[in-house]
């Protein structure tokens, strides 16, 4: 009842200290995290599967980036002098590059072997198969990496506010400050609200993308083993 209470509590809705700020920030930290990281790991994984070299070095570096607790590297950057926002994003973008870059990689690598020899039979330049089979039989799995990482950080973000980087953590450790368990409880909740929103927002979109997608390859490889066959 008590957080109910202050769920309805107009000055926990307003204010630089209010809902709808913290939830910006968590937001932001998120996108500019998973951007950065999207921006490493997506080129770099599917370059990598796209040439077939490269697999074992993708493998140890997704290994690497989760054998870091984010916790600690954020109070790594903390004691470096990235205390803020900056620190958060970095740690966070750091969390994020293993499942874009481990499902890029095999996305794109595990394309049936048929699609590929039927789209060079046709006369496909390498641009052309990869644009044109390669890319769209793998989005789904590539989405699918970008939706786990996504949902990590957006609960893991709730970390920044231990080393000033704001966001819902902000109930959570003010909360403590003040021995305000009901401010704690909501902060939680808060987070696990954003989170599985989050999730089941993503979860759509990749189902509406293997959905719109999955059809196109599936009728492109088609016709190219036709032709494979008959040529």
């Amino acid at each position: 009842m008590s957080v109910l209470i202050w769920f309805t509590d107009p000055s926990n809705w307003s204010g630089p200290s209010g809902i709808p700020t913290r939830l910006l920030e968590q937001f932001v930290i998120t996108a500019v995290a998973v951007l950065a990281a999207a921006a490493i790991a997506l080129p770099a994984g599917i370059v990598t599967g796209h040439l077939g070299k490269g697999s074992a070095v993708v493998t140890s570096v997704a290994n690497l980036g989760r054998a870091i607790p984010t916790f600690a590297l954020l109070l790594l950057l903390a004691a470096a002098g990235g205390v803020g926002v900056s620190a958060a994003i970095i740690a966070l973008a750091i969390f994020a590059i293993p499942p874009m870059l481990t499902n890029a990689n095999i996305a794109i690598s595990g394309v049936d072997p048929q699609a590929r020899m039927a789209g060079r039979a046709v006369g496909f330049t390498g641009r052309q198969l990869f644009w044109q089979v390669e890319l769209p039989l793998a989005l789904p799995l590539i989405f699918a990496g970008i939706r786990t990482a996504s949902v990590q950080v957006i609960a893991t973000a709730t970390l920044a506010a231990f080393v000033g980087g704001g966001g819902l953590g902000r109930f959570i450790l003010d909360g403590f400050a003040l021995q305000d368990t009901t401010m704690v409880l909501a902060g939680v909740l808060l987070v696990a609200l954003v989170t599985m929103s989050m999730e089941g927002l993503l979860a759509l979109v990749q189902a509406g993308i293997s959905h719109r997608l999955g059809r196109v390859p599936g009728r492109l490889t088609s016709s190219f083993l036709r032709v494979f066959r008959t040529s």
